[in-house]
């Protein structure tokens, strides 16, 4: 499977869903790493 950013986007959310799940503190921190992935790989800075 090759990763490329239509599959990244699920499966970050299906990682840091799981992870909120066991410890509902790293809902902010991990938001804010998956915001901030998003926006470098939209802006080309990040290529998959």
């Amino acid at each position: 499977m090759r990763l490329t950013l239509v599959n990244l986007s699920p499966i970050l959310s299906l990682v840091f869903g799981v992870l909120i799940l066991f410890n509902p503190r790293l809902l902010s921190t991990l938001v804010g790493i998956y915001l901030i992935l998003i926006g470098l790989i939209g802006l080309g800075i990040l290529a998959f």
